[in-house]
């Protein structure tokens, strides 16, 4: 747990920077363990910060349950965006259901019409959005700042965690006693749609679990446009072990 006060110190900042400075300020919550330690964070600290979540059509059913406890847990409307329909039916009848496996071009093309398309209009009108990824999660996240202008989305973004480990994030979990997606118990470290999302086993990458068909450097979806210089980073980060029971009391590798 070594340094994880002051990285709690200086997320709080960022989080009252975006709140006070570039008003309204949002979060897009993914309900992955990161977004649940910013949920935590936001609930206690930054409430006028609004929070939402884009609901693909295609997430797991761990994600929905999550979704409303998120609700009963903290008493915090959770803003929920849906996809255009049209542009669903458009993809579908023109490149099939499941036809994202069929190249990385089609992929993103189901990626803009499920995420990118609700999240502007999640964006639409405010100053600032908030995210939780962090610098190791990924080769495409190496050269991310905690606050920068997202020309992409014409407003300022912040990661407050980007400096945060996956042991740093489970033990503010295990800590606070916040929520998480059951999916992290069956070693799915990144969460994502079902047919997109794997499981991984100890000692690959973190991400390796998200669009697994595809080359590492070309693991984005669309929603973070400017991750575009790879960089060298760490493996084996893992979610939390199962071998001692309890999620919440093992110790991420």
């Amino acid at each position: 747990m070594s340094g994880l006060p002051g990285k709690m110190d200086r997320a709080l900042a960022a989080l009252a920077e975006a709140a006070l400075e570039y008003a309204p300020a949002c979060f897009a919550n993914s309900l992955g363990a990161e977004d649940m330690v910013l949920t935590d964070l936001i609930a206690k600290y930054q409430p006028n910060i609004e929070i939402f979540s884009l609901d693909t059509g295609r997430l797991p059913q761990e994600t929905y349950d999550l979704m409303q406890e998120v609700r009963r847990y903290y008493g915090v409307p959770l803003k929920v965006y849906f996809p255009d329909n049209k542009l669903v039916e458009e993809y579908v009848s023109v490149r099939g259901i499941n036809g994202f496996y069929d190249s990385v071009e089609s992929r993103k093309a189901c990626c803009f019409a499920r995420k990118v398309e609700p999240l502007r209009r999640a964006l639409k009108g405010k100053g600032a959005w908030i995210t939780g990824m962090r610098r190791d999660q990924a080769v495409t996240r190496g050269a991310l700042e905690v606050s920068s202008f997202d020309a992409d989305n014409g407003l300022q973004k912040f990661n407050p965690l980007l400096e945060w480990s996956n042991k740093d994030v489970w033990s503010y979990i295990r800590q606070q006693d916040v929520p998480y997606n059951k999916l992290h118990d069956q070693f799915y470290p990144s969460l994502g749609c079902a047919p997109c999302t794997r499981s991984v086993t100890p000692g690959e990458d973190v991400r390796a679990g998200r669009w697994w068909w595809e080359d590492p450097s070309s693991k984005e979806c669309g929603l973070h446009a400017g991750n575009a210089r790879p960089v060298a980073h760490g493996t084996g980060v893992q979610p939390p072990s199962r071998e001692r029971g309890d999620a919440k009391q093992a110790e991420p590798a």
